[in-house]
């Protein structure tokens, strides 16, 4: 069999998402740069990076870098920074980028790449991940639950795949985006607010009932805007998911704990804001909001 050709490829935003991403291509023998903060570089580029799951753990050799101008030499980036940040971390970007590089999102939210080509006039592509994965040090990442991405142009699902992640190919991608953000509304304010993992969530008849409701709010807010979601069940989809993903906290309380901004106007915020400009009432999603909100004052 002949060896694999790989594209060069960069990871703009070596956080959790970003390093695993990066570090399972990496560990396939793909040419990885990931491109992120400093502590995680300096221990990347002394010991590699260190991947853990629930039953086994690795090293893996792979180049890193705290400048944003090392995506120069890459064929296809990997954009991974919180939602938050996209634009200005696009604008970071953009000037590095060489003639025909592809841009992928591999972010939470359902509009980064119209963001991104608004602000640099990249032309961005969206992609879905369903990824439970946490920094546990300076180069380590703790993986706790999946790792599936969706894809709208089968030629990226070849290279996922030749890295054992698995990778569909959808000709919905909105749908998809907004499927995914569905779940992140019923899972990621009530994991931040409690504390608690996906399992505990789904396990208690007043939270789960509580995280469905949010899924209602939100499918009806979907169609509201046209989206033709993938599921006719969230509802089922959401409880899918949390058995799927037991052990694992959502990114918005990982923010919380941390002492940072979460992402949670990409998710319920969204989501209110949308219901508001479509007349569709979005309460439960509205205090979910709300009082995530709060919290991330109390705690940045």
């Amino acid at each position: 069999m002949e060896p694999r050709v790989w594209p060069r490829i960069a990871v703009m935003g070596a956080g959790a998402v970003g390093c695993y991403y990066g570090g399972m291509l990496a560990r396939a023998g793909a040419p990885v740069t990931l491109i992120g903060r400093t502590p995680h570089v300096e221990a990347i580029n002394r010991n590699g990076l260190l991947i853990e799951t629930a039953d086994s753990q690795w090293q893996t050799p792979v180049a890193a870098s705290a400048d944003v101008a090392a995506v120069g030499e890459a064929d296809v980036v990997l954009f991974c920074v919180k939602n938050r940040d996209t634009e200005d971390a696009a604008r970071q970007m953009a000037p590095h980028l060489k003639p025909g590089a592809i841009v992928l999102s591999l972010q939470n939210g359902v509009d980064n790449a119209e963001r991104i080509r608004a602000a640099t006039g990249i032309a961005a592509l969206p992609a879905v991940i369903y990824v439970a994965v946490a920094m546990a040090g300076p180069g380590h990442v703790r993986h706790s639950g999946r790792g599936d991405l969706i894809v709208e142009n089968e030629e990226f699902a070849p290279m996922f795949i030749a890295a054992n992640i698995p990778c569909a190919v959808s000709a919905n991608i909105k749908g998809e985006l907004w499927a995914k953000l569905i779940l992140n509304c019923a899972y990621n304010p009530i994991s931040a607010l409690t504390r608690a993992q996906y399992e505990r969530i789904l396990g208690n008849a007043w939270t789960r009932d509580l995280m469905f409701l949010a899924v209602e709010e939100a499918v009806a807010v979907a169609r509201a805007a046209g989206v033709r979601l993938p599921s006719a069940n969230m509802v089922e989809d959401a409880v899918r998911l949390g058995e799927a993903m037991g052990k694992a906290t959502s990114s918005t309380a990982q923010d919380l704990a941390r002492g940072k901004r979460t992402e949670i106007d990409a998710f319920n915020g969204y989501v209110a804001r949308r219901g508001a400009e479509l007349g569709v009432p979005t309460p439960v999603n509205r205090t979910l909001y709300a009082l995530v909100k709060l919290l991330e004052e109390t705690v940045s």
